[in-house]
């Protein structure tokens, strides 16, 4: 199968870039999006030019490092999956497709596909942690935690920290993944001791960062990798005005 690529080149974070064009032909169906990138690499590579720089870690759907526009949807058309998870056999023979890294004044391109994402792990720095004392680790049955709560901050502790929410979303907005940070400590016993400063802190924090407004659009929601709802941005907001009212 043969592919058409557009792909954001940018040498550097001050530097203009443009999308370059470049052909993939030969691919297997059966190649992962990020495989296909290797090949095309490698004959870069072989031509004496220099290759495309991608983020990739674990290829398995769990680091969230790989993100990627693919033809203007983060982590490309298939929903619950994350790009190293895209296989080419979901492009048909002879597709041309647009290859963008994530666009957010939040994150700063730093070369070709690579972001600058540290404006998550600022937000986590913030608040996204438990005070613990030192000490014999407690009995796994000593606080019971309804189902329930424990199936929901389960499910916003999958948040990889992708970025593809704030990527998709009209106004860059950061509200799901961190709710989703929020809501996995919040949710459960442990975290509930310092409940309000965390969500004050985190809020506060990502307020201070280059993300935009959230407007219910759900574009996030429609694109994550994890399928994280949006209901975490809802319970976040009422936790926040709740700490903010005491």
């Amino acid at each position: 199968m043969n592919r058409k690529l557009l792909v954001w080149r940018q040498s550097g974070p001050k530097t203009t870039g443009k999308m370059t064009r470049y052909h993939a032909p030969d691919i297997s169906p059966d190649m992962s999006f990020l495989e296909m990138l290797d090949v095309v690499n490698e004959r870069l590579i072989l031509d004496g030019e220099e290759p495309i720089a991608f983020e990739h870690d674990c290829r398995e759907g769990i680091c969230g490092s790989c993100g990627m526009m693919i033809n203007g949807q983060a982590h490309g058309p298939l929903p619950g999956t994350t790009t190293c998870q895209l296989h080419m056999r979901h492009f048909s023979d002879g597709d041309t497709i647009y290859i963008e890294p994530w666009r957010s004044g939040a994150f700063p391109v730093l070369k070709d596909l690579i972001v600058d994402r540290a404006a998550f792990d600022r937000v986590i720095q913030a608040g996204g942690f438990i005070s613990v004392s030192t000490g014999e680790a407690p009995d796994a049955n000593a606080i019971p935690i309804p189902k329930d709560v424990a199936d929901a901050a389960f499910d916003s502790a999958t948040c990889i920290g992708c970025g593809a929410c704030v990527a998709q979303c009209p106004n860059g907005a950061g509200q799901l993944f961190v709710s989703a940070k929020v809501s996995h400590l919040n949710l459960l016993p442990q975290g509930h001791v310092e409940r309000e400063k965390r969500v004050t802190r985190m809020v506060s924090q990502m307020e201070k960062e280059s993300f935009g407004s959230c407007r219910n659009y759900a574009e996030c929601e429609a694109v994550c990798p994890k399928n994280i709802s949006i209901d975490n941005i809802c319970r976040m907001n009422r936790d926040y005005l709740t700490a903010r009212s005491v």
